[in-house]
């Protein structure tokens, strides 16, 4: 309103100075005349005119004047709201982080109670597992024995392939013996006889027995069908004990447990032709190994011994198939 009033006097000016060329001071309304008009009847009715323009200016004034309360006072209204508003959303962030903190604090409490029944119930299933499985030591010196013959198998095949010949026979002798000692180690001594020895002890023989087929066949001292038929037959006995220890172990069957060596869960125990079998086979790689360094290389009697092996290997795969004693599961304790 401010702003129209000023237009309003300044157009008044405009006119009044290109009439009597006067200078006019709006906020005093003070009107000075330089020059006097030949007519003043004239300068009497725009007296008038400004006299009655200048009340109205004066209305507009305060009209704006109220108008510029009335806006104040709006103004400190929204203020005023605002800080309510402020104040409020304020209460509201501080309750929410209250409630945040309150929740976080017993979802924590739940997950400790949560871990806590977790880990009472692995140990009550763990003591429970211990009590049905059977734990032995199996630190024994015929399983280090036999440990030790799994350990030097590959070795002695190098050898072989070097042509190395009389090392090799000198290695074959130091592993018949340990086959030896730790059967009666294990039969003499208390203590030293263990369940995994009956699957660690035929495991050895198996990988012994193996690697100087292969060896040897590679040497071209053994014929290749009669490899390939005596390893088939030690892989599907080592797979099958594998699944015996599978059958054997009770649940859980985790990876941890499988491999536990600690914990017995059957018990093999061979026939009595695998056994001919076993001493035929090491016959048979022990003749073959001396032939080069004795000079009987194809010897009709190694023919022979050939024939044996290969018809003994056939029979102790059948009796594993039908004897029902091959393996002993071990019984819960109750």
């Amino acid at each position: 309103m401010r702003l129209k009033t000023n237009k309003l006097f300044g157009v008044f000016q405009s006119l009044y100075n290109k009439q009597f060329s006067t200078f006019v001071n709006l906020n005093h309304v003070n009107i000075k005349f330089t020059n006097v008009p030949k007519y003043p009847w004239r300068t009497s009715s725009i007296v008038c005119v400004y006299s009655s323009d200048t009340k109205k200016f004066e209305n507009l004034e305060k009209r704006a004047e109220a108008l510029k309360d009335a806006f104040e006072q709006r103004k400190e209204k929204i203020k005023f709201t605002e800080q309510k508003i402020r104040l409020k959303g304020v209460e509201f962030v501080r309750d929410i982080k209250q409630h945040k903190e309150i929740t976080s604090q017993k979802l924590k409490v739940k997950k400790d109670d949560i871990i806590k029944d977790i880990l009472e119930t692995k140990a009550k299933v763990k003591e429970k597992i211990e009590g049905v499985v059977e734990k032995e030591n199996v630190f024994t010196v015929p399983n280090v024995l036999c440990v030790m013959r799994i350990a030097m198998s590959p070795y002695l095949g190098y050898v072989i392939l070097q042509d190395n010949y009389h090392l090799a026979l000198g290695l074959l002798t130091f592993a018949g013996i340990t086959d030896l000692l730790d059967g009666w180690i294990a039969r003499k001594w208390e203590g030293q006889a263990s369940k995994m020895g009956s699957f660690l002890d035929p495991m050895a023989d198996k990988v012994l027995i193996a690697t100087l087929f292969v060896s040897l066949t590679c040497q071209n001292l053994i014929p290749l069908a009669l490899t390939l038929l005596i390893v088939a037959r030690d892989a599907a006995l080592v797979g099958a004990g594998f699944v015996i220890r599978y059958i054997s172990l009770p649940p859980p069957r985790t990876l941890s447990r499988y491999f536990d060596v600690t914990h017995a869960t059957a018990q093999l125990a061979p026939t009595f032709i695998s056994k001919v079998n076993t001493a035929v086979q090491l016959l048979l790689v022990g003749t073959t190994l001396a032939s080069p360094v004795f000079g009987y290389v194809d010897h009709p009697a190694l023919q022979v011994l050939f024939g044996v092996t290969a018809a003994s290997t056939v029979i102790s795969a059948i009796s594993y198939l039908t004897s029902k004693d091959t393996y002993k599961l071990l019984k819960e304790k109750l």
